[in-house]
């Protein structure tokens, strides 16, 4: 057993993996390199909002779950969500243990903020809002220091090495075109979403679906891929595809949603207003800029010391011509988690041996329909360890499996045909979805032999195919008013 459990990612959820995997040989493998200051094309180094725990006085981990039920439309794996929030504060610990340094009050304790969908205020920040690019830092010092890790960057996954039934390695191409087979105990894929896909994203534009790719080419099942979550208040700038974020805790510390003429988009949509959940608040925003009304963050009144709790998005907004103490910022939804992914348990095995998947690539049911906000660097953490353990003890000797064959997921789209394609999702796959538009992307894309072709293409084309099959709205797969009453008629 010499081959080292491959690990495609560096984000959050890889870098516990491989942390967890000792002392079992890792091989961590990635196309940019590791940056000490948290700098990534892992959309862990622009997560704001922080990292949920139940930490507080008179919460508890059984609220957390109540609360992710909630958000997620009670669509989740209930056993998912109770272990990862029962570990919450374990979790902080551990990384506290790795050298994350967390915000603290006045009396030194953790300084916790409230985010939407939480009944109380139980997230946890290290260095205000730059919360994600921190953690990231300190674990790939972590990771770097460890024996066991060998990190290899500058490299592209482009398929999976199947021998007989079991995946077995991969193939890596590098940023001068050659490529190479590698040899696994096991492959473990991280490696982040799919907001790369739309037009607008808060992800790194590099977060193409490829993990979900390579599982499709190995025949491994889907889950919840419709599930598509707009984080409401991105900064609505032409400045590309990915959007600056204007974190939800913001809204914790009581900024509110308006239209041009003044009045609060979310007062009397729900009891919790501005801190509804997300899918709630990126429809009501959505709905707001379609009919022309116009959607904007007040942040004015708040008197905040900017520089110290949210110093990324001061410099955002200053980057883009806004001062966010004086007046109010554009904002508009954007693709930002996907709750659906490579079907797996919670140990992160796929159907397919030697198969594992954890992160935002994966789906073990946690989110349901809908992310609860501030769920998803504690998911990095809490499955990023067990996962990574499990992967690295259940490892089998590959050189056991006579015949191989490439699970090659399809070429990668150039620039022109991928704004194409980003064009096609982003209008049939946001906040409001209607079935002509849905079926129209399926014809547009089925159409075109290089879209449909390519490993993007694929990938769009399983998010349409669950998004036709999904007849009722939930969560945040959420149809038109008349389709969800043609829907239901024709179910």
């Amino acid at each position: 057993m010499n081959a080292p459990l491959i690990i495609v990612g560096a984000g959050i959820a890889g870098l516990c993996a491989a942390l967890a995997a000792a002392p079992r040989p890792v091989l961590l493998l990635n196309r940019s390199p590791p940056v000490r200051d948290g700098g990534s094309d892992a959309a862990t180094a622009l997560a704001q909002g922080g990292i949920a725990a139940a930490l507080a006085a008179g919460d508890s981990a059984e609220a957390h779950v109540a609360d992710t039920l909630v958000a997620g439309a009670q669509h989740n794996e209930r056993s998912a969500v109770e272990y990862l929030c029962t570990q919450g504060a374990h979790a902080i610990e551990w990384l506290q243990a790795q050298g994350v340094e967390f915000d603290r009050d006045a009396i030194g304790a953790l300084a916790l903020g409230r985010e939407g969908g939480h009944r109380c205020a139980r997230i946890v920040h290290a260095g205000g809002d730059a919360s994600g690019a921190r953690v990231l830092a300190a674990l790939t010092r972590r990771v770097q220091a460890a024996r066991h890790v060998r990190w290899r960057s500058g490299v592209e996954v482009n398929a999976l090495l199947v021998r007989g039934d079991a995946v077995a390695g991969v193939r890596v191409r590098s940023l001068g075109g050659r490529e190479q087979f590698l040899t696994a105990s096991a492959v473990l894929l991280a490696t982040g979403g799919v907001g790369g896909l739309f037009a607008a994203t808060t992800n790194p534009e590099s977060a193409q679906g490829r993990g979900l790719a390579l599982a499709l080419a190995a025949h491994a099942p889907m889950r919840d891929l419709e599930f598509v979550q707009f984080h409401p208040t991105a900064l609505a700038v032409q400045s590309g595809v990915r959007l600056p974020l204007l974190t939800e805790a913001l809204r914790g510390a009581g900024a509110v949603l308006r239209d041009a003429a003044g009045v609060a988009l979310m007062q009397g949509v729900h009891e919790l207003a501005d801190l509804a959940p997300r899918d709630i608040v990126a429809r009501c925003v959505f709905a707001a800029l379609q009919s022309g009304r116009g959607a904007f963050l007040h942040c004015e009144h708040l008197g905040l010391d900017w520089e110290h709790a949210f110093p990324t998005v001061l410099a955002q907004c200053h980057a883009h011509g806004f001062d966010p103490r004086t007046q109010p910022l554009p904002v508009q939804p954007a693709a930002h988690f996907h709750m659906g992914g490579i079907a797996v348990d919670l140990d992160g095995r796929s159907s397919v041996p030697g198969l594992y998947a954890v992160g935002e690539v994966a789906c073990n049911g946690l989110h349901g329909a809908n992310r609860l906000a501030s769920n998803s660097l504690l998911e990095g953490v809490v499955y990023g360890r067990r996962v990574g353990a499990h992967a690295a003890k259940s490892a089998t000797d590959p050189l056991r499996r006579r015949t191989l064959w490439i699970a090659d997921p399809g070429h990668a789209l150039e620039p022109e045909a991928l704004a194409r394609l980003r064009r096609c999702v982003g209008e049939s796959l946001g906040p409001l979805r209607a079935r002509q538009r849905i079926d129209a992307a399926r014809h547009f894309i089925g159409a075109d032999a290089n879209l449909a072709g390519s490993a993007q293409g694929k990938v769009a084309l399983a998010m349409l195919e669950a998004a036709a099959a999904r007849r009722e709205s939930l969560g945040a797969h959420h149809w038109e008013v008349n389709e969800a009453i043609d829907a239901t008629q024709s179910a």
